[in-house]
Formats: structure tokens, C-alpha cells, sequence
């Protein structure tokens, strides 16, 4: 039986944006990023950036460092004073990391502008009229 691959092949969780600040390690002017240590983030895949703990934003990559490094490192880029934390999903294939984001766009609410590339289904028309009826019932608590 062939196995199946899997969409994410690796993860980092609240991670701090930190990590794409320049070091100095010796005192030789060399400067590095912890970032530049982790080999995962030179892969393509999705992240997000969060403000504090509430997501603010979800992307994606062909490098995850590099697009991580512009959101951390240029104050001209949109969201450079939005976040101090960030998570990362490793997708290799473009069009699970176009559904990957997708799915993260729908499920969190963000800042992004972007509407997921996924079919959305809407709401049924019983269960439109239950939660009216249960509003309903919930305002007007005392009936004869």
C-alpha cells in the first residue's frame, strides 16, 4: 500500500519574532539571525503572525525565513508593527500550502485581506430559524 504524504511536514509554535534579530555573538561585526540556524524555515510553507497570543495575520512562502524576515525586518512592510510572535507549517506542495492557508484564513480571525480558496457553505435555512428562535427566547425570558 502506498503512503500517503502528508500536507505539513514539520511545525514551530509561537515562536518570537526575535529570533530575526541581528546578533553579534563574538564582537566581530559579523552579524547573524538565530533564524539563519533553523534549517526548517528554508522551506516553503504557511505561518502565522500573532500579536501577543490572538493571530493577526496568516501567509505563505516559497521560503519561510525570507518572507518571515521582511514581515520582522522592514518597517515599510504592512505588518511590521503587528507582531511579536510567529508559528510556521512546512507545505512543500503549492497547492496543499494554498489550502493550508485557506483553512487557517477561515478558521482564525485575521487582518488578511485575502479570502480563503475554499468553497463556503452557508448557513441552513433551519438553523437560521433555531437561532432566531433561541435569541428570541433568551430577550424575552418571561412569556404567559
Amino acid at each position: 500500500m502506498a503512503k500517503i504524504p502528508k500536507a505539513v511536514s514539520a511545525y514551530a509554535r509561537m515562536w518570537p519574532r526575535e529570533m530575526f534579530d541581528h546578533l553579534d555573538p563574538d564582537g566581530m561585526r559579523k552579524s547573524t539571525t538565530l533564524a539563519k540556524s533553523v534549517d526548517f524555515l528554508n522551506q516553503p510553507g504557511v505561518y502565522i503572525l500573532y500579536r501577543d497570543d490572538v493571530p493577526y495575520y496568516v501567509g505563505k512562502a516559497d521560503r519561510l525565513r525570507r518572507r518571515l524576515w521582511a514581515h520582522a525586518m522592514k518597517p515599510e512592510a504592512r505588518y511590521y508593527n503587528f507582531w511579536n510572535f510567529f508559528s510556521a507549517f512546512v507545505v512543500a506542495d503549492p497547492d496543499q500550502r494554498n489550502e493550508v492557508e485557506g483553512i487557517l484564513i477561515s478558521a482564525m480571525p485575521t487582518a488578511n485581506s485575502a479570502q480563503p480558496k475554499l468553497p463556503k457553505e452557508k448557513l441552513p435555512h433551519e438553523v437560521i430559524k433555531m437561532v432566531r428562535k433561541i435569541r428570541n427566547d433568551r430577550a424575552n425570558p418571561i412569556r404567559d
